[in-house]
């Protein structure tokens, strides 16, 4: 089910938050209390997290080796153990105690619990193992939690009928996330001030680019590494009600209020 955006949601009261584990835990008290300021102004946010190095630190503790194909996970049962562990667990309480921290109200949730996010193996799964694709994503129960006025924290993992759990990027759930719930925006927080281009020299923010162009970066090598699954998860993102995506800096000053007043910060990215 796909909730359409009321006239409220259209004007920016509802979206979606992604934002990795690590990211998350370097940000200031200051942007919880912006979260707690927009939640208590109406906003709807939706937060998807990740937690990359805090897996990665688990499974070495643990001995077990970290690979990765195309910037996807190598993922057995042995390796998905860990990695809900430590999304389901330790990455997503920490993210709900601070945004209760600073006076807001969140709940954490797990791409399994109530079949949130339903899932499948990906086309590549001889390759990188249990990592999921999203079919689907029960958006009455994203409602369910904002309508009881909490902020929803997604940690994702996701689950097909027969029970079998799929390690997801998490950028590629959120966008899942922003489309099934009619979300008009989808806001990704990094450590880095957006897209970035070589001109005259020097790195320089673009403030907007299209879809078309993002493959255009990618082919030229001005974007690599991380960001190429940021902007792949956008650009698949780009659909239904979701019209935009901003890459932004979570460091600066009151940046989700900012994005959301339609200010000029990081990198949008829009159909065309």
């Amino acid at each position: 089910m796909t909730i359409e955006p009321t006239e409220d949601h259209k004007a920016g009261g509802l979206f979606v938050m992604k934002c990795g584990g690590s990211t998350l835990a370097a940000l200031p008290d200051s942007f919880f209390d912006d979260l707690r300021e927009l939640q208590e102004s109406g906003a709807q946010p939706v937060i998807v997290h990740g937690g990359g190095p805090a897996i990665s630190g688990n499974l070495e503790k643990l001995g077990i080796e970290s690979r990765f194909v195309n910037g996807l996970r190598v993922t057995t049962e042995e390796v998905l153990d860990v990695v809900e562990m430590t999304l389901s667990g330790s990455i997503n309480k920490a993210i709900v105690r601070r945004i209760q921290g600073s006076g807001g109200q969140a709940l954490g949730l797990s791409g399994v619990d109530g079949r949130l996010i339903t899932a499948r193996l990906v086309a590549n799964s001889d390759e990188v193992g249990l990592v999921g694709e999203v079919t689907e994503v029960n958006a009455e129960i994203v409602q369910g939690v904002l309508a009881m006025g909490y902020i929803p924290v997604i940690a994702p993992i996701g689950v097909d009928a027969g029970g079998q759990r799929y390690n997801i990027n998490a950028d590629t759930a959120a966008g899942a996330v922003a489309s099934f719930i009619g979300s008009p925006q989808m806001i990704v927080v990094t450590d880095v001030p957006g897209i970035m281009r070589t001109l005259d020299g020097r790195k320089t923010v673009l403030p907007s680019v299209t879809v078309g162009q993002i493959e255009d970066l990618i082919e030229s090598g001005e974007i690599y590494g991380g960001m190429i699954p940021k902007v792949r998860a956008a650009i698949d993102c780009i659909q239904g009600s979701v019209s935009e995506v901003v890459i932004v800096d979570g460091k600066e000053p009151r940046v989700l209020s900012r994005v959301l007043q339609g200010e000029e910060l990081g990198t949008r990215i829009i159909r065309s």
